[in-house]
């Protein structure tokens, strides 16, 4: 069995629990107010839509390494982690005015078309927008109860609860920056790479391990050896969603590919090109960037020009780069499992690899 099989394999140990909790919590809901139930359901709809699951996964792994040992109780405690990135990926939804999200429409598109019978169309953005918002704010609330209700040592469950909301507290400002660069119009390597790291390797994959060896106890050595192999992966990660976000298949991505374009996005991708290209090739991009109506004969242009300015295969090696990176760090890691350490390694190599 390799790392991705192990994967899908935690997969289908966990959504039968994430389902059966956000049935109790429709359920519940429904008691209280008829909006609330909605907005669960809603979150539920998102969240089981699709997904690999690799954060609750990297806590199991995070808690493996450092020695854990109580199995099932780690699998349902880690559902707070896949509770968190629907919180983030709501908003981030809204920010990106992304209309899909694993082939299902967003939850601020699906309170636009709720608002639509009662909401003049001057406000029906803001209302879909709105409620989205808090939506994910009941999200993050949820999480934070998975976490309070652990059945956990209550000195384990404050320290995860910290290590919790610490996740959430790194992982803004990459947000921010990332806002920031596409308002602003340009950025250099220096800063999309500062923004991956607090976007990506913090939140992806250094925050769930470090959530998962708290949780078994591990120390601080074991913290900073875990961070060490996070955030070059991170890095790595991110590069390859902006790749596939341009050159990737919408059927498997579960979101339109070309909307980081459309968006005005400060990637990587961008970057380079504008460095390397011609006169004529950045005039291209730039009028492409942050196009709403652009075509797919003008996305196959952008392509042809990440391609022809050798942007593309920068992007790759650069990833390559950091993906040995990790690997390399994973030998300065304790382990106390050896399937965490071979999860770790696969997930590492699968990284450059995946289409989705």
């Amino acid at each position: 069995m390799d790392a991705i099989e192990l994967l899908k394999a935690y997969k289908k140990r966990l959504d039968p629990l994430l389902k059966k909790y956000f049935d109790e919590k429709i359920k519940r809901a429904g008691e209280i107010d008829v909006l609330g139930k909605q907005a669960v359901k809603m979150i539920a709809d998102f969240t089981l839509a699709g997904g690999k699951r690799i954060r609750p996964a990297l806590v199991y792994y995070g808690y493996l390494s450092a020695g854990g040992k109580d199995d099932q109780n780690i699998v349902e405690t880690s559902m707070s982690i896949e509770l968190i990135h629907s919180f983030l990926l709501i908003h981030d939804d809204i920010i990106d005015r992304d209309e899909k999200r694993h082939g299902v429409a967003t939850l601020h598109e699906r309170y636009k078309k709720i608002g639509l019978s009662f909401v003049s169309s001057k406000d029906n953005d803001h209302f879909g927008n709105s409620m989205a918002i808090v939506a994910g704010d009941m999200a993050n609330a949820m999480a934070n109860g998975i976490m309070f209700n652990a059945k956990l040592a209550p000195k384990t469950i404050i320290q995860a609860l910290d290590k919790l909301q610490d996740i959430v507290y790194v992982t803004i400002p990459g947000e921010m920056l990332d806002v920031v660069l596409g308002n602003r119009g340009h950025a250099s390597e220096k800063e999309v790479l500062r923004m991956f790291e607090g976007k990506t390797s913090r939140y992806t994959f250094e925050g769930p391990l470090h959530l998962g060896c708290v949780l078994a106890g591990g120390d601080e050595k074991m913290l900073s050896a875990l961070t060490a192999y996070s955030l070059p992966l991170g890095k790595a990660f991110q590069i390859r969603d902006d790749i596939l976000g341009v050159f990737g298949d919408e059927k498997k991505m579960g979101k339109p590919v070309g909307s980081d374009v459309i968006e005005g996005k400060q990637t990587l991708l961008l970057i380079k090109a504008l460095q390397k290209g011609t006169s004529k090739q950045k005039q291209i991009l730039k009028s492409y960037l942050g196009k709403k109506d652009l075509t797919e004969d003008e996305l196959e242009k952008f392509r042809e020009i990440i391609r022809e300015t050798g942007s593309l295969d920068y992007s790759r090696v650069l990833a390559e780069k950091f993906v040995s990176e990790a690997l390399e760090a994973i030998k300065g890691i304790n382990f106390k499992n050896e399937e965490a350490k071979f999860f770790l390694e696969g997930i590492a190599r699968y990284i450059i690899k995946r289409e989705a």
